[in-house]
């Protein structure tokens, strides 16, 4: 999915969406805005549930087509849709790999799923949308495991950036789906219930 110069769309968004958008610079860029941020008149509800919407969508690196998918899910099997449509996000593959830290960004996780370096309980899965469940075994592809993406992935590998519904081994590069995902909202770049009240205008 092409998207365009990061820098400009994460200043536009107010947020920072995008690995390398994640650095002091930026947060001395946004800070040396806020002067002209306060000038600018009061942005109505829809401007502001069309951000968050972008901040979601870029955040997992989705199409509008897959993330209204996954709202018109979220409405129709949940009673609690927040909580629905951010599992289903967290259970895409390409999501999984990068918390599980085998890609920096969830672009190179979704590369990695795309080129089918791994295997969801022994069988290679190239759709980086893939939804994995409880107990599911996430491992790189035996095929895969001499690529340069892995060799020092042992070494580098920070485990206490695994969230706790999630294990993985860096030396076995095998990994294991402990639990439902858990988000924590207040920790979030975006805020799902105006992503939800944006579609459902």
């Amino acid at each position: 999915m092409k998207i365009g110069p990061r820098f400009k769309i994460a200043k536009r968004l107010g947020a920072p969406i995008f690995e390398k958008t994640q650095t002091q610079k930026f947060a001395l860029s946004e800070a040396r805005g806020g002067k002209n941020k306060k000038r600018r008149t009061q942005m109505s509800d829809y401007k502001r549930q069309l951000l968050e919407k972008q901040k979601m969508r870029l955040t997992y690196g989705i199409t509008e087509k897959q993330l209204r998918r996954y709202v018109d899910e979220a409405f129709d099997k949940s009673r609690t849709p927040i909580i629905y449509l951010m599992v289903r996000l967290e259970r895409r593959l390409d999501n999984v790999a990068y918390r599980m830290g085998l890609a920096k960004t969830r672009r190179l996780a979704r590369q990695m799923v795309s080129h089918g370096h791994l295997t969801v309980n022994g069988r290679k899965v190239t759709i980086p949308s893939y939804s994995v469940k409880t107990d599911d075994t996430i491992a790189v592809r035996n095929g895969s495991r001499e690529s340069s993406l892995f060799l020092s992935l042992s070494e580098t590998h920070e485990p206490a950036s695994v969230p706790n519904w999630l294990t993985f081994d860096s030396k076995k590069l095998t990994g294991n789906i402990k639990s439902e995902p858990m988000t924590d909202l207040s920790e979030l770049l975006f805020d799902p219930a105006q992503v939800l009240e944006y579609y459902s205008r």
